[in-house]
């Protein structure tokens, strides 16, 4: 081996240590999405952030998220009974992976809320809802829903939440 082989080995070992993010070092963050349980304690959540920040909120100081180029990826652990409200992303397709649990997903009328379309989902089942139609989540069962969400944007806007959204007018702060 030479010593420009050591030196690109040495590179490749940098690289691939610098895009993993392993589970072990990933943690619930119950606080960032803490604001909806002003709406009621089903609205608790846990986003576990991987790439990127989602559109939960400015994560920049926790040095363990993997820098996002093109998309955001987090799992999101939603307890038994709890509820992601209706939200919309404007900017971005989202998509959203079952891995454990089983998930009720809801997509809403942009001019009429109240008109629906509900499917449920459990292991390895995905749902992806295009930019700009509202949507919603619930756990069906007794058991925490833990799944994948990937956003489609490097930094993707903050969610808006319609008048039909049990979030509308509710404040981060």
């Amino acid at each position: 081996m030479t010593a420009a082989d050591t030196g690109t080995h040495a590179h490749l070992e940098q690289l691939i240590d610098s895009c993993i993010a392993s589970r072990e070092s990933r943690h619930e963050d119950w606080d960032t999405l803490a604001f909806q349980t002003k709406a009621g304690d089903e609205f608790r959540r846990a986003q576990i952030r991987y790439i990127g920040s989602g559109a939960t909120g400015d994560h920049e100081t926790d040095n363990r998220i993997l820098p996002s180029k093109h998309f955001t990826f987090s799992n999101m652990r939603l307890p038994a009974g709890a509820v992601g409200p209706e939200h919309t992303h404007h900017d971005v397709e989202e998509v959203f992976y079952v891995l454990e649990g089983r998930l009720e997903v809801t997509v809403h009328d942009v001019e009429d809320g109240t008109k629906t379309a509900t499917r449920e989902l459990g292991y390895r089942d995905l749902i992806r809802v295009p930019a700009g139609v509202p949507r919603s989540l619930r756990t069906i069962g007794d058991s925490d829903a833990l799944f994948c969400v990937i956003i489609g944007a490097q930094k993707p806007q903050l969610p808006t939440y319609p008048a039909t959204s049990p979030m509308h007018g509710i404040t981060r702060g």
